[in-house]
């Protein structure tokens, strides 16, 4: 069994455990709601739940906490928690539990669902306790149904935080980016939730309307899921452009997008703002695209006239990405990511000479010239790590930002990961060898 496979066992015994415990503590304090009632919020439930939708990396989302919070309230006073408790119970499974055949996901789902709920309806109970007039209360239950999908949002997205940073570990996930307007949704819609529960009581007849509001809820979630993926789409294709035109830049985008987010995480970076690192990352090479095949693979230096047409590609890209909307925020950091520490360089809008770059730029300057170092290219062969972070250093206070170079290097240190030739440290003789004027010494 492999490593990343024995701690999602271990997650999934521990969070199906925590669900069994939380099912059983709810079912001592509570009686079972009216079971057409209940029957008829869980199938609709375990239908969303099976379509839910990938909205960030390794994170799904539904418009279930709107349908668990209108069922608490209709479940009412002494039957809320046990009853939304019971729906998660049976509401784990997704489509790719099945094309993929899992087992230990439905467990961890079972448990922080069972759990969320749980937690979510007891503190619903609290606003429920005192109701008498339905018609008079749909503030306060509404009000209560907020800070209820509060809680369960905590319970759960921490629960699954948790379980994805330490099975999938840094490398394998990407950062979770804008949270602040999916969770504010939510919570909404557990306020819209108690609602339509509230005004169950009112009028029995609204629960055909309560579950078409439902429908509406779904379809806002998966307009986001698709979103998010056609504007990941969009990134792979510029890859992919660039890649067929230069051989020795497969993978180096992907690779300056790790290590940007390596140092982004070391300084303390989260959520949309890591994200947007590693986003321009993807995309600091794109102008490339603009520039003569014949130049970039060159062996041999270039001449000054070739390097200033190098340096033109800087100022290309935005011009082919300023006018996307959802890479706007990107442009900026790409386009400056040549420009230096000390206010020199040839960076784009996100260079202003004499001025300090910003610090996401910087980030990506470092990140760009490691994996450059390291990797073989057409004009020199692969230098080893030691002599990148030694090259970096040496130029820190001038070319790169000191505490982003310290940074870099902490950050792989902790990884345990090697890059670039065990030996080569020598800049020239690895320039030497791409032009294949020296033999490499197959002792070395």
């Amino acid at each position: 069994m492999s490593p990343t496979r024995k701690r999602k066992a271990m997650f999934a015994v521990a969070y199906a455990a925590m669900g069994v415990a939380a099912l059983s503590l709810a079912a001592l304090f509570q009686t079972f709601p009216a079971l057409p009632v209940w029957a008829a919020f869980a199938v609709v439930a375990v239908l969303i739940e099976f379509h839910s939708v990938e909205v960030n990396d390794h994170l799904f989302a539904t418009p279930t906490v709107m349908l668990f919070l209108a069922a608490a309230v209709a479940f009412g006073p002494g039957s809320a928690a046990l009853g939304i408790a019971a729906i998660a119970a049976i509401a784990p499974l997704q489509r790719q539990d099945f094309r993929e055949k899992r087992i230990l996901v439905p467990l961890m789902n079972f448990g922080q669902m069972v759990l969320a709920a749980t937690i979510g309806g007891f503190v619903l109970e609290i606003f429920l306790a005192g109701v008498v007039d339905w018609r008079q209360s749909f503030a306060w239950v509404a009000l209560g149904s907020a800070l209820a999908s509060i809680a369960y949002h905590i319970v759960n997205i921490g629960l699954v935080n948790l379980a994805v940073r330490n099975i999938y570990q840094q490398r394998d996930i990407r950062p979770w980016s804008r949270m602040g307007s999916i969770l504010p949704s939510m919570v909404l819609m557990g306020f819209i939730g108690g609602l339509l529960g509230a005004a169950y009581h009112v009028e029995e007849v609204v629960l055909p309307l309560v579950f078409a509001l439902f429908g509406v809820g779904y379809l806002a979630v998966s307009s986001l899921g698709q979103l998010r993926e056609a504007q990941e789409a969009t990134l792979r294709g510029f890859i992919k452009a660039l890649e067929a035109k230069d051989l020795y830049t497969r993978g180096h985008t992907e690779r300056v997008a790790y290590f940007a987010q390596l140092i982004g995480q070391e300084l303390n970076y989260r959520g949309t703002r890591l994200e947007r690192v590693r986003w321009a990352a993807l995309i600091h090479d794109v102008g490339k695209l603009a520039v003569p095949r014949e130049l970039i693979r060159k062996r041999g230096r270039l001449d000054d006239d070739e390097y200033e047409a190098l340096q033109a590609h800087a100022h290309v890209v935005e011009d082919l990405l300023a006018e996307v909307d959802f890479l706007r925020p990107m442009v900026q950091i790409a386009s400056g990511h040549h420009s230096r520490f000390d206010g020199t360089g040839y960076g784009g809008s996100g260079h202003s000479h004499g001025s300090v770059p910003v610090e996401e730029a910087r980030i990506l300057a470092v990140a760009d010239a490691f994996d450059a170092m390291t990797s073989t290219r057409s004009y020199r062969m692969a230098l080893s790590q030691r002599f990148a972070f030694e090259e970096l250093r040496r130029h820190a206070g001038t070319q790169f930002d000191p505490e982003v170079v310290e940074a870099l290097i902490n950050a792989i240190g902790k990884t345990g990961e090697r890059y670039g030739s065990p030996t080569m440290s020598d800049e020239e003789k690895a320039r030497l060898l791409a032009e294949g004027r020296v033999v490499a010494d197959p002792h070395v």
